[in-house]
C-alpha cells in the first residue's frame, strides 16, 4: 500500500528561488531512492483559520509563505529503507535548506 511522506513549512518569500531549486534537489535524491512522486506545492490561498491554521502551525511571520509538499513511496517498508540513504548521501549534506526546519511539520500516512 502507498506510503506517503507529508510536510508543511513557512519560507521566507523572497527565497522562493532557493526553495524551488532546494525542492528539485531533493526530489532527484528521493526518485533516486524509490520515490513514486514528489510534489512540493507554494501556497497562494492559505486563509487564516478561527481556531488553527496552516500559518499557525508553522508560525508563519510577515514576509513568508506556507510551502506544503509530500512524498509518495511504494510502500512503508520502502519509505524506511530509502530514508537511510537519503540522510546518507553526501548531496544531502550539501544542500542547505532555505528556512527554518525547526518550525517544519512532517509526518507519514499510510494512504487509503
Amino acid at each position: 500500500m502507498p506510503y506517503i511522506d507529508a510536510t508543511v513549512i513557512a519560507v521566507p518569500t523572497e527565497a522562493k528561488a532557493a526553495y524551488v531549486e532546494f525542492a528539485r534537489a531533493t526530489a532527484k535524491i528521493f526518485k533516486e531512492f524509490g520515490a513514486t512522486e514528489v510534489v512540493d506545492a507554494w501556497g497562494n490561498d492559505v486563509p487564516d483559520g478561527k481556531q488553527t491554521d496552516f500559518k499557525r502551525a508553522v508560525a508563519a511571520a510577515q514576509g513568508e509563505t506556507v510551502a506544503f509538499g509530500w512524498i509518495t513511496w511504494p510502500d512503508k517498508a520502502a519509505r524506511d529503507a530509502a530514508w537511510e540513504k537519503v540522510m546518507a548521501d553526501p548531496r544531502m549534506k550539501d544542500t542547505k535548506m532555505p528556512f527554518d526546519g525547526q518550525r517544519m511539520i512532517y509526518a507519514g500516512f499510510e494512504q487509503i
